[in-house]
């Protein structure tokens, strides 16, 4: 894509500059980013759209791997190699947004010291390192509470802080073993991996949630706390709300395909364009759906005139619908069903999706944005699906160049001296610093 059609200039109205707002209402909180790759980095992300101040530590060769995920945007526009000196990775520009870099080798010697002297002046530390990396580093919650026995630690991994399966924790891993893969699709069909990273998304969630209550139990007690939480357990117990075994006792099809039977009609219907999902499970909205295709004779037909006989006759119902929504467009079926009051909506594709004026009025996806080059109109990334009345919540700025920031975090919270710094930089412990311009 040209640099030119991913022009900066007449950016929406979504694109504030945080002095726009007041303080997010995690502002005065100080959290050590220890994390990488995706799981941990969505988790430090949420912290610093809720205004804690997140200090992302990172190794001097190369940073998180995430700044080697294609693809790259620079000033040449998006780009497979990243070659362009000002190219940055998609998946860093979205992760740290709101961060501050500070470089770090955990190998060397002089790092943990550098580790703990973070931690005395921090509130929380978020790590997703293998089980049992952290401690073997000297960067665990034993370390991070000896250093401040207040912090809140969190510990992202896929089967848990005390796990040692020796399996490494990718979100396809954990989709497989967490039987989601099976909740989708049709009877015979292979297992369908979810095109949304679910596990490394949804997982980070949990964590803010575990780090809020341990904050607030902070308030009361003064004591630390160790948040443990697993990839694996979060999405498997998503997959536990669904009455699966009892569904199999009872002899029903697990794998229904695009529709759900037991709630009949209910699912995605195929028309002359595209598809459609439609949700009329109660008697009013079949109702409703009958008159709107035109066929108010189904209301007294014995196959479809109560809820349980429909779910008995899914197929039957859904050939109905599909019969008329098959010579329609999508649009058009959506439009009549809305005007009826029947819950449809077109199948989108993720890029109509993000685009959608509901979510960018409200901030829920934003412009991509560099740190040298500004904004990118042209290519949306996650916002904070929630608002406060009185409180920000938002990216004071765009995600930094690797070790941007190491200096001043040293000196402005760790206290560090100028020959201090300076030894830790012959040292190798720490890297250098961008350029101020690329």
């Amino acid at each position: 894509m040209p640099a030119k059609d991913l022009s900066a200039e007449d950016l929406p109205a979504d694109a504030k500059l945080a002095g726009d707002l007041p303080e997010g209402p995690l502002a005065g909180l100080r959290v050590i980013d220890m994390t990488r790759a995706l799981a941990g980095p969505f988790c430090t992300l949420v912290l610093a759209a809720l205004g804690a101040d997140v200090i992302k530590v990172e190794d001097p060769a190369g940073g998180d791997i995430a700044r080697g995920n294609s693809p790259y945007l620079g000033s040449d526009g998006l780009s497979l190699d990243g070659t362009g000196p000002d190219a940055m990775s998609l998946a860093v520009l979205n992760r740290c947004r709101g961060k501050r870099s500070l470089t770090l080798d955990l190998k060397r010697p002089g790092a943990r010291r550098v580790f703990t002297d973070l931690v005395r002046h921090a509130d929380i530390v978020v790590e997703n390192f293998s089980s049992g990396t952290a401690d073997r580093l000297g960067v665990g919650y034993a370390a991070a509470r000896a250093a401040n026995p207040a912090v809140i630690y969190c510990s992202i991994s896929g089967f848990g802080a005390d796990a040692s399966t020796g399996l490494r924790a990718m979100d396809t891993i954990i989709q497989a073993l967490s039987g989601v893969m099976f909740a989708s699709g049709a009877p015979g069909e292979p297992p369908v991996r979810v095109g949304v990273p679910m596990a490394d998304v949804l997982t980070p969630v949990w964590a803010v949630v575990g780090i809020l209550a341990a904050l607030h139990r902070r308030t009361a007690t003064g004591a630390g706390e160790h948040v443990d939480v697993s990839m694996l357990g979060t999405l498997t117990s998503l997959v536990a709300t669904e009455d699966w075994s009892a569904m199999e006792q009872l002899g029903q099809v697990l794998r229904t395909g695009p529709t759900l039977p037991r709630l009949a009609p209910f699912g995605i219907y195929q028309c002359a364009d595209g598809w459609a999902a439609i949700v009329a499970p109660q008697d009013k909205l079949v109702a409703d759906l009958f008159t709107a295709m035109g066929r108010q004779e189904l209301l007294t037909d014995p196959r479809f005139a109560t809820r349980d006989a429909r779910v008995r006759h899914e197929q039957e119902l859904t050939g109905q619908i599909e019969r008329w929504a098959g010579a329609l467009p999508a649009a058009q079926v959506v439009a009549r069903l809305a005007a009826a009051g029947v819950p449809a909506a077109p199948v989108r594709t993720p890029q109509q999706a993000v685009a959608d004026e509901r979510v960018t009025s409200r901030e829920e996806t934003l412009p991509v944005e560099h740190p040298v080059l500004g904004q990118f109109a042209g290519l949306r990334t996650s916002g904070i699906p929630f608002r406060l009345a009185g409180a920000r919540v938002g990216f004071a700025g765009p995600a930094p160049r690797l070790g941007e920031h190491t200096e001043r975090v040293l000196t402005d919270v760790a206290g560090y001296s100028a020959e201090q710094f300076a030894a830790l930089r012959r040292s190798g412990v720490i890297g250098e610093e961008p350029p101020l311009e690329p």
